[in-house]
Formats: structure tokens, sequence, C-alpha cells
């Protein structure tokens, strides 16, 4: 089922949850609604489930105003962060709930209940725990039998609200990868909201980031991260180095150091702020007359394949943190305390108020 939202707006009082927002969700895609706590994506994603009514602007599925259908009869399943799953009542008949609920005549018969509730559960590989309550189940078993219980009135949209933002580091990135691997063979059109950035680049089709109430971005992963449309998506979508200064005829003047920038060659006497992520800094010892940022080594975290390390630059004081293979690293032996070289290799630049 295509999905699209046109012209939405909610307000909270005096605060703008969703601020005139219009999206397509493409059919049978996975789409991740991202952003900061407060932006907006839940109280959007709750008004397409119906949950949530807009003070203005039209949820159109399958190109049909469904505005004014109850959740219902939107044929939408939606998963929340917190499972909420029955705790008097055993796994299967959690997962059957929403089967048994339905008026009578479109209830299924019992024997196609039972099919449908032991698919799901062969599904999400928990046919095991049939039997048991969800007081005796994992965080991940949980999140999973949630995800089973939703799917199993045979949804057109599934919508999921920071599905695994309850569950630990290593839990969250296996159930976001057989997530994925779920949605593929499934191929039903899919909505969840997270604030986790690896795990909406990491699992997604599309990636909408929201900040307070607007759209910043609509992108493939690929796009939105490697070609960030404004200041806060650049450093939302993972740590970045900031190098502010004034620009002149195509260069950026950032302290005692200075970047050629060809595409404000027209820019002159503007602010500007160069944007760098650690991993696009080149790390060499400080050689006097070289260009670059002299920098002091001040800490180092070398475990595993990356280096990461934490400089202080010796004109203005401010930190410059670098990401280098831990192979260069130990070949070159830098030593805390010793001036090195930061050059990017990599430079994105905003100018005037967009910086």
């Amino acid at each position: 089922m295509s999905i699209e939202i046109r012209h939405i707006s909610k307000r909270f009082d005096d605060f703008a949850a969703v601020n005139d927002v219009s999206l397509n969700f493409p059919d049978g895609g996975l789409t991740a609604l991202l952003g900061p706590s407060g932006c907006g994506k839940t109280t959007l994603l709750r008004i397409i489930a119906g949950l949530e009514h807009a003070d203005s602007g039209m949820v159109l599925l399958d190109g049909e105003d469904a505005s004014s259908r109850r959740v219902r009869e939107r044929h939408v399943g939606f998963v929340f962060q917190h499972y909420v799953l029955f705790k008097h009542m055993t796994v299967f008949e959690n997962i059957a709930f929403g089967l048994r609920v339905k008026p009578r005549g479109q209830r299924p018969p019992e024997r196609a209940i039972h099919e449908r509730v032991t698919q799901l559960l062969n599904l999400v590989q928990l046919g095991w725990l049939a039997n048991h309550y969800p007081s005796s189940l994992s965080g991940g078993q949980r999140q999973r039998i949630a995800l089973a219980r939703a799917l199993a009135v045979e949804p057109r949209v599934l919508l999921l609200d920071e599905p695994f933002g309850a569950l630990d580091a290593k839990v969250r990135k296996d159930l976001r990868r057989w997530l994925r691997r779920l949605h593929d063979d499934l191929d039903i059109t899919s909505i969840f909201v997270t604030h986790d950035q690896e795990e909406a680049l990491e699992v997604a089709d599309q990636v909408v980031v929201m900040n307070k109430g607007n759209i910043e971005q609509i992108g493939t992963p690929a796009d939105v991260y490697n070609h960030p449309a404004s200041p806060f998506v650049y450093s939302f979508l993972g740590n970045v180095n900031l190098f502010r200064g004034r620009i002149h005829n195509g260069v950026l003047e950032a302290g005692s150091a200075s970047f050629n920038i060809p595409d404000h060659a027209q820019a002159d006497n503007v602010q500007g702020v160069g944007y760098v992520r650690p991993h696009d800094l080149d790390v060499q010892r400080y050689r006097p007359g070289e260009s670059g940022i002299v920098a002091q080594l001040r800490h180092t975290h070398a475990i595993g394949p990356l280096a990461q390390l934490e400089l202080v630059r010796e004109d203005n004081h401010e930190i410059v943190v670098a990401v280098i293979p831990n192979k260069q690293f130990r070949e070159m032996g830098f030593k805390v305390g010793e001036s090195l070289l930061v050059s990017p290799h990599q430079l994105r630049v905003f100018v005037g108020e967009a910086a």
C-alpha cells in the first residue's frame, strides 16, 4: 500500500509538533523517520495510524483520503516501543488477540486462527514459546511477539515506534538485521521511528530526517549521509568537526588555516563553517611550512581496526577528532603531547545564515 501525507500540521497547545509536512512513502518500502526527541516523528506516525488527528492536512492510503477513517479501518499494524503485551495471556493468545476480537462476520474460524498464529510464531522463530507468558521472555523475544501480533491481522501497512528503543545494544543490532530480512520477505509498506542514526542508515530504504516538526532531508541512507542538505543533518548523522571562519573569494579562513572552496568562489567576506567528519581528516607529523591545522595530540583510543585521536588546535584551542586506521596509528607511532598536522580531504562548507 502506498502512503502519502499532504500538508499535515499538529499542535499541542503552543507547541508545533508537526509543521506542514508532506511526504510519500513508497509501496513496499521501509522508511525511517529519524530525528531527536521532540522533532515530531512519533506524532506523525500516530497520525498515519489514526491514533492522533491532525489539525490540518490529509493522509492518503493507496490514493484515497483516510483522514477520517478509524484505526481499524486503516488496516495498519502498530508496534509500540514497550511491547504492550497482555501479561495474563500466553504468547499464542497475545498473537491471536487481534483475530479473536474481529466482528463476528469477519472473524476467522478457530482452525484458521491456529494456523495463522503458528505461521507467525515460525516466522519470528519463536514457535517453542507458544505456551509461555510474557514475563518469562527476554526483551528481544517480547518485541518479536509484539511484531507477530501486529502482523496477525494482515495489515497493509506496518508502523513501528522506536521498536528497539528499550533493548540493549547487542540485541538491538541483532533485531534490526532480523527486521530487515523479515521486511524483504513480507514486502509490506513499513515506517519506523528512531533517533538512532546507525539504525536508520543500516535498515531503511528511505530516510526522512526531521527537526522541530519539519523535514530537513529525504533520501536513501547513502544520500543523507554522504550529501547532507543542512548543518543539522550533517551534525545529527554522526560526529563532525566544525571549522568556523570567514570566506573571501573561494577561501575559508579558519584561524591560522585556510581552505580552498571553489563552490563558493563568489562569496566575499561572509561567515562560513566547514564540516568535516573524523574519518575525512588526514593526520601527519607536523613539519614547518606545510599547510594544514597544527594541533596537539591529547588523547588516543586505539582498540579494534580504527584509532580515534583527540587533538587540540594550537591557534584557538578547539577540539578536533580524527579517526585513522589503527595500523597507520601504530606505524606512525604518534605520542600524546606531540604536534600533528591535520588536513581535511573532504570539506563541506555552509555559508551565511545556513552556517
